[in-house]
């Protein structure tokens, strides 16, 4: 499907349509919407709750939950690659020296 702005999408969420307008691929928007789908049919069941209003925050609240965190492991992976690749630069150069001093012997 084309990626137009103007070609609104269907999806349904926590049984409800909406039609949506986006520069995302149309299977991307449908992913999306499932998601949303299932984690707020998770948060009902889980909490016998069916004001959807209320399942609709709880779920934001968990989605944004995953995304924080996700972008906390990213940050900490990226100062670990950081860290190794500093370490690594400094024994390939301590290497380097040590071979080029062993050559002007």
């Amino acid at each position: 499907m084309d990626n137009n702005p103007n070609q609104p999408y269907k999806v349904v969420i926590y049984n409800q349509t909406y039609s949506l307008r986006s520069d995302h691929d149309h299977q991307y928007i449908q992913d999306l919407a499932e998601y949303v789908d299932r984690r707020m049919n998770e948060i009902a069941r889980a909490t016998m709750t069916v004001d959807s209003l209320r399942v609709a925050i709880l779920a934001a609240l968990q989605i944004a939950d995953e995304l924080f965190q996700s972008r906390k492991d990213l940050s900490a992976t990226e100062e670990e690659i950081a860290e190794r690749s500093t370490k690594y630069a400094e024994l390939l150069d301590q290497f380097l020296r040590a071979d080029s001093i062993e050559r002007g012997k």
